[in-house]
């Protein structure tokens, strides 16, 4: 047997210098060598010379590069999605070193999508609060694909976003339902019309989400436009619903919003209710958690207060129509 088979993992433990590991993250994820030196400042020939080195270790080619050519190998795509769990591990390790107390301290990180509406979810938060003064909330806002990553990299305790494709490695729950309709504003020429018909959608400017495609999250919006046989070009786009709903007032265009959302706006007078009224799409949005990620004392009780809501609160009570 060749020396040094049987304890080859080992090795590799041993060895294997860290830095490289997350070098790599930064390069895959740049796209680039140019993008990952300017993100880790250094200079190109470093990070080239640590990409040598990491493919040295392991004996493995890990991405293809030539002019106009940057591409992950079956190797490169592997070793990527655990060196992004190993950096998360990594973040983490605070979590073990904690000092233990009576009372609950510890930071909650929270990654929802953009202008989520819950009552439950809200109640959740009071309720921590009051129970655990001492503990930390941080709330980021992101498209729906970055929160689901960043609790997959553990760089999140949660998710609140919605769901297209489920991760096996990853834990998910319904939280709500909402519901989508179409709306204009003020400059629209259908603005305060109350003999709509749905043929008087036919071939209008639309402005969405980036995310109204047939293959993502939200499908059920992509057929109801095309329902409606709105325009195919879509004038105005964003990951980010204050601004779909800026564009929508300002006049781009037709689109898309959660309905329970965007009630005030239309009692304001700053949006206009279209049709169809009765066959709005129902759309999920999910609490998402990494059951393997180690979790502080706040963070399990965070969790377990919003999961114990869920699970004692009828879907009929968390539906938003």
């Amino acid at each position: 047997m060749p020396r040094g088979t049987t304890d080859a993992p080992g090795r590799l433990m041993r060895e294997l210098d860290w830095n490289l590991l997350r070098t790599f993250v930064v390069l895959a994820e740049a796209g680039s060598v140019t993008g990952a030196a300017e993100k880790l400042r250094l200079k190109q020939p470093t990070v080239s010379a640590a990409l040598k080195r990491l493919e040295d270790r392991l004996d493995k080619r890990l991405i293809e590069r030539r002019p106009g050519h940057f591409r992950l190998t079956e190797a490169g795509e592997l070793l990527y999605r655990e060196a992004v769990e190993i950096q998360g591990s990594i973040l983490r390790l605070s979590t073990l070193m904690r000092e233990v107390t009576d009372e609950v301290q510890g930071h909650v990180k929270i990654a929802v999508a953009s202008h989520v509406v819950c009552p439950l979810f809200d109640a959740t938060l009071a309720e921590f609060h009051a129970n655990h003064p001492k503990a930390t909330l941080s709330i980021d806002v992101m498209t729906s694909r970055d929160a689901l990553a960043a609790v997959t990299a553990k760089a999140a305790t949660l998710a609140i976003c919605l769901v297209r494709q489920r991760n096996p490695r990853l834990e998910y729950l319904r939280l709500y339902r909402e519901f989508f309709g179409f709306y204009c504003g003020p400059p629209h020429r259908l603005f305060g019309r109350r003999d709509i018909t749905q043929k008087d959608l036919a071939g209008l400017p639309t402005v969405s989400f980036e995310t109204d495609r047939l293959h993502d999250v939200l499908r059920p919006v992509t057929l109801m436009r095309a329902e409606a046989e709105l325009g195919e070009r879509i004038v105005g786009q964003s990951s980010h619903l204050e601004e779909v709903r800026r564009m929508i007032i300002a006049g781009l265009g037709v689109g898309p919003l959660p309905v329970h959302v965007v009630r005030r706006d239309v009692e304001d007078g700053l949006l206009w209710p279209l049709p169809p009224h009765d066959r709005r799409p129902a759309i999920d949005v999910h609490v998402v958690w990494n059951p393997h990620a180690r979790m502080n004392r706040a963070e399990e009780a965070m969790l377990s207060g919003i999961k114990e809501r869920i699970e004692r609160t009828p879907i009929e009570e968390r539906t938003y129509a």
